[in-house]
């Protein structure tokens, strides 16, 4: 896949129209990668001017963060800034709500001062600009239920744009009992992805998956590569692997425009 890092752009003299964050996950997880390549898809579809930072690209620090450790936190930012200040980086959008978060609340403390976009708010933005069309043809009829992330829903307000992605794949929208601002945790947010569970009858991923299955889906629709691992641990908990999907909202968009 054609994809561009800013060191790349830069020595062609070139600005980006926009920094994509892909994110640990969306680098390194091998279910997240078909993530981040469904949205370079989706980007290059509607013709976006966009580059990576590959190896220079490092953690955003939410996880440390998280975990309470602020000093890591703000080397890790302080790093990340210095690079994207010094390439003069404007625009940012990313396929991790974690990212997006930290990236869009936390780093302005620091001197990162960046427009940043959740990929399904960048997505909406380029259907509004007539830049993209999303096919209501090959998914049409099939029941989805999405599932809110943590740091784009209650944290960030961000609650329409991946259900007007959804809704205009022509499928049937479910929404779980628990959606939007009282949705629940998949269980990854907060550092909690990486400890071990607490002493408990269920794990919450479950808890959870069994919200989304109520709905009798097809596909469970998420929009953070956390949720994703969450949700299809859940599926596979309850042994409905074979029956019902769990899905990036920018996989569902290059499976319906057919990339």
């Amino acid at each position: 896949m054609n994809v561009p890092t800013m060191a790349d752009m830069i020595a062609q003299e070139k600005q980006p129209e926009v920094l994509f964050w892909v994110g640990a996950a969306g680098s390194y997880d091998e279910r997240a990668k078909k993530i981040s390549r469904a949205f370079v898809k989706i980007l290059h579809q509607a013709k976006v001017d966009f580059a990576v930072l590959g190896t220079e690209e490092s953690s955003t620090g939410d996880t440390a963060k998280r975990a309470g450790n602020e000093f890591l936190f703000q080397m890790q930012a302080m790093m990340n800034i210095e690079i994207l200040n010094g390439y003069n980086v404007k625009k940012i959008v990313t396929c991790d709500p974690h990212s997006f978060n930290t990236l869009k609340n936390e780093y302005p403390s620091l001197g990162g001062n960046y427009e940043v976009y959740h990929h399904t708010q960048f997505i909406q933005n380029l259907i509004s600009e007539g830049r993209l069309k999303i096919n209501d043809t090959i998914l049409k009829g099939k029941k989805i239920t999405f599932h809110d992330p943590c740091y784009l829903g209650r944290a960030n307000e961000e609650y329409e744009s991946p259900r007007n992605l959804i809704r205009r794949l022509g499928v049937n929208l479910k929404e779980m009992k628990r959606n939007k601002s009282s949705a629940l945790c998949c269980g990854a947010g907060g550092a909690q992805m990486f400890k071990d569970a607490e002493k408990g009858t269920k794990e919450i991923n479950v808890l959870r998956t069994e919200d989304a299955l109520e709905t009798k889906p097809d596909i469970i629709a998420t929009g953070c590569p956390y949720c994703n691992t969450m949700m299809t641990d859940g599926v596979k908990f309850k042994e409905k692997e074979a029956e019902v999907l769990v899905k990036d909202i920018a996989e569902l968009i290059a499976e319906a425009n057919q990339l």
